[in-house]
């Protein structure tokens, strides 16, 4: 009996053979396809999110799929295909797991996140000497990362090293400053290049907040998001009932369906 594993690859390379493919499929790249692997991504995390497991094995699907395509790629090239890839990564979680596949010991998913950092790091600063420079705490961290998650990624690696707050408190007085001088730029009636930049640091001063609290930011805004939503829809509701739409409303009707809508959480 053929694994579906064979078949999916064996689908791809119909999918992308010049003789009868997918003139679809012939026409991508490495490049057109990657906004769907970050796309499907998060179709995974959202079907975790709503605890919707028939969803999840679906989208699991649709991600795999991703990889078996970057495979294709990378076989049509004669660079690599998908047994190595699947070799690369089952060789690094038996290199960075010796507690499990040799003689370490670790009692702890602590140790095990430490020990896990440690061999991350060993092979960061590998990389490094190979490219003849000088190592640093923030090698590894892509700037593919949605922004926030890539500045909760940068502030956890400065944060080993000693570069971090001591107390949430301090970062409140940091955001209060953060406030302060956004609001400086907009009195001034500065450009949007110095509002940005503002901005940004009151986005990244909020970010460190949220990690020193041991929140997930990404984590906290979906859920603001999803309330957002939530309430929102229930003034759409409301109005409808009256026959009326949010844009035929005023300001101040809508704010009281909000708090009518909070209310009745």
């Amino acid at each position: 009996m053929t694994r579906n594993i064979d078949r999916l690859l064996d689908i791809m390379a119909r999918l992308r053979d010049p003789d009868g493919g997918c003139p679809w499929d012939l026409e991508q790249t490495y490049r057109t396809i990657a906004p769907h692997t970050i796309e499907e991504a998060y179709e995974v995390a959202d079907a975790i999110e709503k605890g919707d497991m028939d969803s999840l094995r679906e989208e699991l699907g649709d991600l795999l799929f991703q990889v078996v395509y970057y495979a294709q790629f990378a076989r049509e090239e004669g660079r690599f295909d998908f047994e190595e890839v699947a070799g690369v990564i089952a060789d690094k979680m038996i290199r960075r797991h010796p507690h499990v596949f040799g003689d370490d010991e670790v009692k702890t998913a602590g140790q095990q996140t430490s020990r896990w950092e440690e061999h991350k790091a060993a092979e960061r600063a590998a990389k490094a000497a190979e490219e003849q420079r000088v190592p640093s705490a923030l090698d590894g961290v892509i700037a593919g990362l949605p922004a926030l998650t890539r500045a909760l990624k940068l502030q956890n690696r400065a944060a080993r090293v000693g570069f971090d707050w001591t107390d949430a408190r301090d970062i409140l007085d940091k955001i209060e400053e953060e406030v302060g001088e956004l609001r400086a730029e907009m009195d001034a009636g500065s450009g949007q290049d110095r509002i940005a930049d503002e901005l940004g640091d009151l986005l990244f001063a909020l970010v460190n907040l949220a990690r020193r609290l041991q929140v997930d930011p990404e984590g906290a805004l979906r859920g603001t998001n999803a309330k957002f939503e939530r309430r929102f829809h229930r003034i759409e509701a409301l109005l409808a009932a009256q026959g009326r739409k949010p844009e035929g409303a005023t300001l101040d009707e809508m704010e009281a369906l909000w708090q009518q809508a909070k209310r009745e959480e």
